[in-house]
């Protein structure tokens, strides 16, 4: 086998984010007294997700970002709430939810024992930990790499270094990085010499650049199992 280490993203990739931040956020919403409509909870969605982008290109602080997409989604709406407070029972909620997509687990449970899993992941680490512990999948990891403990965020190339730094016997040439981020997972494993691929149930347009350097694309959790076991994949 050519990959003896596996690298998993985790929302997105194996757990159901965005099911766990919508009904985060409705909660929390309803918490605050406010009534939470589908629409606002796609346009936080939206400004969340464009907030973590600005993370990853160090353009904003995380302990900023917890709150300010609470101002944003408040000032759209013209919504008058303490965004730090709702921000503190958002992050209380989300601990809790970690739902797993389908397929996930049994992806796993095949891998298990045939290759050595990790999980590398963007997030605060009292929700990422508490989610992971919900979800069912932590037996079958050696290792949770979260970017709230190392400090840095994916793509980082000091993340990766921290991460493999931390896993035994590490070998780029036996390593895979597999997520769904086009702009955190695949160009760090890129930037750091491994090999990538790139988990796209959706079809996302990939870019150019990125296209050329990623290693594989897999469409449903059955390619990400054969291009593990094979190093096959296109």
């Amino acid at each position: 086998m050519r990959y003896t280490t596996v690298l998993f993203d985790a929302d997105g990739t194996l757990l159901d984010f965005l099911r766990s931040e919508k009904e985060s956020v409705a909660q929390t919403l309803s918490d605050m007294g406010l009534s939470p409509t589908e629409e606002m909870l796609t346009v936080y969605s939206a400004i969340n997700d464009s907030l973590w982008k600005r993370l990853e290109r160090g353009e904003i602080e995380k302990q900023v970002l917890f709150y300010h997409r609470f101002e944003l989604l408040f000032a759209e709406y013209g919504l008058h709430a303490d965004p730090k407070e709702t921000a503190v029972r958002y992050m209380t909620h989300l601990s809790g939810k970690g739902y797993v997509l389908a397929g996930a687990k049994e992806l796993c449970q095949c891998l298990y024992g045939a290759v050595r899993l990790y999980l590398v992941t963007n997030g605060t680490e009292s929700i990422q930990r508490g989610r992971w512990a919900n979800s069912g999948l932590s037996p079958y990891f050696e290792d949770v790499f979260i970017s709230d403990v190392i400090g840095y965020e994916k793509p980082d190339h000091r993340y990766f270094e921290y991460v493999a730094a931390h896993i035994p016997d590490f070998r780029r040439e036996n390593t895979l990085l597999v997520g769904d981020s086009l702009t955190s997972d695949i160009p760090g494993g890129i930037g750091f010499g491994i090999d990538t691929c790139f988990y796209n149930p959706k079809g996302k347009s990939v870019p150019a650049e990125l296209r050329e350097r990623l290693t594989y694309e897999a469409t449903d959790f059955q390619q990400i199992y054969e291009t593990i076991m094979q190093g096959e994949g296109s």
